[in-house]
């Protein structure tokens, strides 16, 4: 079943390939379940596509001519207009920390090569239903410390602006809807990076550690031995 283009329901996608078989197999396939699918090259072919019309979602290679798939997420990620589409890796690295530099990077999910092309289309949905399900239900927090707008995508801290990654921004949003209670580390990785999310728990403590340091209050995420994290209630603290 071949998208519509005028049908403003269908959800667009950007693949980033240099493998033209691969480029084209990926994209029949997503077609056929009704996603209107354009494709790039190398990374300035994707940028110019990306930026003329920010997609729903972007599949990424890693291992592009020129530019590599880590520099061109950094690089959508540091744009306004695309620093929340949400991107999901591929690539033919296996090695742990590729996949926790493109995940600390903002990358939504990370699939490794050869895939079924069941298994990427249900990553791409499920990518697809939890974003879009959080973008639809944004929730601002103040707690006269913290102040989160979810609309402008915006952080302050004892009045100082905070600029985080997507899932920087993402987990500290989940931690601050359960203020105060023990969030743990199963329960963030699940809400966060989804139930598709395979790996350690080490992840999450990178991201932890790095929202410390750009909050400036390493005492406000409070770790919970053997459990989890919690954000501290600022109010109980004054």
């Amino acid at each position: 079943m071949v998208a519509n283009p005028e049908d403003p329901r269908v959800r667009n996608i950007v693949i980033v390939e240099d493998d033209e078989d691969i480029s084209d197999t990926i994209k029949y396939n997503l077609e056929r379940e009704g996603f209107r699918v354009r494709t790039a090259a190398t990374g300035e072919q994707a940028l110019n596509v990306i930026f003329d019309r920010p997609p729903n979602l972007i599949l990424l290679d890693l291992n592009l001519p020129q530019m590599s798939g880590f520099e061109l997420c950094r690089r959508l990620r540091a744009e306004a207009t695309t620093a929340r589409v949400p991107v999901l890796m591929l690539t033919a690295r296996t090695d742990e920390a590729d996949k926790v530099l493109g995940l600390n990077l903002g990358a939504d999910d990370y699939i490794t090569k050869p895939f079924s092309m069941r298994e990427l289309v249900a990553r791409v949905r499920a990518v697809l239903r939890r974003t879009e399900g959080a973008q639809s239900e944004p929730q601002g927090f103040d707690d006269g410390v913290l102040k989160i707008d979810p609309a402008t995508f915006m952080v302050h801290c004892h009045g100082k602006e905070v600029r985080l990654t997507r899932k920087e921004f993402a987990l500290l949003s989940e931690l601050a809807r359960h203020q105060g209670r023990v969030m743990s580390r199963e329960t963030l990785l699940d809400r966060v990076w989804g139930m598709i999310y395979y790996g350690d728990s080490r992840t999450l403590d990178v991201h932890i550690r790095r929202l410390r340091q750009k909050l400036g209050d390493p005492n406000l995420i409070e770790t919970v031995t053997g459990i989890g994290y919690r954000l501290r209630d600022a109010k109980k603290q004054q």
